[in-house]
C-alpha cells in the first residue's frame, strides 16, 4: 500500500481584487493543486516577479575588533587540521537563516591562524580572495607559489587551484576571505577535494615577491610565452603600494583640475585581470575606494549584492533605512537594490592617507554575464535599464 505524502504546497483562496472570487470549487481547485505539486502563478506573482529586487538580506555591519577578539579566543581553542580545514568564521547575514552567508551570493569570512601553523592544502570549484587589513608573516600557497600576504595586499584565487597556508611570523595574523559560497551552493555546482596534508619545506620559504608576481605583476606589460585570456587573473597578489598610488593620483589629479575620479571627492580603482583587462574573478568584482575627508558618495543602488570593509579612516555608512559609524576592519553588506551612500570623517589621526579607504567586493560579474545588471545613482538611471 502507498503511504499517502503530505504536500508541502499550500494555496490560500485570498478575497482580494486581483484574485479569483472563494467559492468552494476554488477552495477544491487550490487542493487539487497542492495535491498534484502545482502553484498558480496568480497566487504568486507578486512575490516571483516584485517591480524591483527585493533582497532577502538585510544591510549589516560587524565590528572588526569584537571579530578579532573571538577569533583570537578560536585559536586558543580550536585546532587546524583536516576536516575543519580552516579556521574561519563566518559573516552570517541576520535574515538569511542563521546560514554562514554573507549575502544571497557571497561568503565573508575572518581567517585566523597562529604562529607556525599551517592551514592544510586542498580545492574547491568556489572562487576566493584574501584581504589583508593588517599584519604580515603569513604566505598563501597556491600551485606550489609560496605568496606573502601584508597589510593592504589583495590576493585573489581562481577556483580548482590547491592552496595552503603558513605562519611563518611569531603572532597570529587575521585576515578576511571571499568567496562565492552561497552561489555555488544554491545553484549545486560546488566540487571539493583534499590535497596534501603537509606542504614542502621549499614552499615553507619566504620570498618577498611570488613567481606569479615576477611572471604578471608588472603594470601595462604581459608575458609573450602566455599568449591568450584566462578566465581568472593569473596574478596571485595585489599590493597595497601601488593601490595606495593610484587612489592619491586620482585625487591630485582632480585637484588640478582633471577628470580622474568617479565624483567629486570618491577616487576608485577595480583589480583587473591582466590577460583580458576584466574581473578578477569569473563570479567577484573587487574595487578599493577613497572617500576625502568631509565628502560624501551619491545614494547608489546597484543589482546584487557586495560586502565592505573599511581599510583605514572613519565615517558613516547608510544602506537603506540604516546608518552606522565606522572604522578600521568594520565590514557591513548591502543587499541588492539597497541604496548605499557613504560621508567619510577621516583623519590624519586615523588614516594614513587622511581619507576613508574601502575595499569592496560584489557579485556584480554574475549579473552582468546574465544582462541583469541594472544600476541607478542619485534616484536618476545612469545605465542599464531599459528607456
Amino acid at each position: 500500500m502507498t503511504q499517502a505524502v503530505t504536500s508541502p504546497v499550500r494555496i490560500e483562496a485570498v478575497d482580494s481584487p486581483d484574485q479569483p472570487t472563494p467559492t468552494p470549487e476554488l477552495e477544491a481547485l487550490y487542493r487539487g493543486f497542492e495535491d498534484e505539486l502545482l502553484v498558480p502563478l496568480w497566487t504568486e506573482i507578486g512575490d516571483l516577479m516584485p517591480a524591483h529586487p527585493q533582497s532577502k538580506a538585510t544591510p549589516h555591519r560587524w565590528q572588526w575588533q569584537t571579530l578579532l577578539d573571538l577569533a583570537d579566543r578560536a585559536g586558543h581553542l580550536v585546532p587546524v587540521g583536516r576536516g575543519g580545514e580552516r579556521r574561519a568564521i563566518a559573516l552570517a547575514n541576520p535574515s538569511l537563516g542563521g546560514r554562514p552567508f554573507a549575502t544571497p551570493t557571497l561568503w565573508a569570512a575572518i581567517q585566523y591562524l597562529m604562529p607556525g601553523e599551517d592551514a592544510p592544502e586542498h580545492r574547491h570549484t568556489q572562487n576566493a580572495f584574501r584581504f589583508v587589513v593588517e599584519g604580515e608573516g603569513v604566505w598563501t600557497v597556491v600551485g606550489r607559489d609560496p605568496v606573502p600576504m601584508s597589510r593592504g595586499d589583495f590576493l585573489p584565487q581562481a577556483g580548482w587551484n590547491l592552496h595552503a597556508h603558513h605562519n611563518a611570523a611569531a603572532t597570529p595574523m587575521a585576515w578576511i576571505d571571499g568567496l562565492d559560497i552561497p552561489f555555488q551552493y544554491y545553484t549545486e555546482s560546488q566540487f571539493f577535494e583534499f590535497g596534501r596534508d603537509e606542504i614542502s619545506d621549499v614552499e615553507r620559504a619566504t620570498p618577498s615577491r611570488s613567481r606569479s608576481q615576477r611572471l604578471w605583476g608588472h603594470p601595462g606589460l604581459r608575458p609573450v610565452s602566455v599568449p591568450g585570456p584566462m578566465p581568472a587573473s593569473p596574478l596571485l597578489a595585489y599590493r597595497w603600494a601601488d593601490t595606495d598610488l593610484a587612489l592619491q593620483d586620482q585625487l591630485d589629479l582632480e585637484d588640478e583640475g582633471y577628470a580622474a575620479t568617479v565624483e567629486p571627492g570618491h577616487a576608485a580603482v577595480r583589480f583587473t585581470n591582466p590577460t583580458n583587462g576584466g574581473d578578477v574573478l569569473p563570479t567577484i568584482r573587487t574595487e578599493f575606494h577613497r572617500v576625502r575627508s568631509g565628502a560624501e558618495t551619491a545614494p547608489r543602488q546597484e543589482v546584487g549584492s557586495s560586502v565592505f570593509q573599511v581599510f583605514d579612516g572613519a565615517g558613516t555608512v547608510t544602506v537603506g533605512d540604516t546608518s552606522w559609524s565606522v572604522t578600521r576592519g568594520d565590514l557591513f553588506v548591502v543587499p541588492s537594490w539597497q541604496p548605499l551612500s557613504i560621508r567619510s570623517e577621516a583623519s590624519a589621526s586615523d588614516s594614513d592617507s587622511g581619507a576613508l579607504d574601502l575595499f569592496r567586493f560584489s557579485d556584480s560579474p554574475i549579473f552582468e554575464s546574465l544582462g541583469l545588471a541594472r544600476t541607478s545613482v542619485s534616484a536618476s538611471v545612469t545605465e542599464g535599464l531599459p528607456r
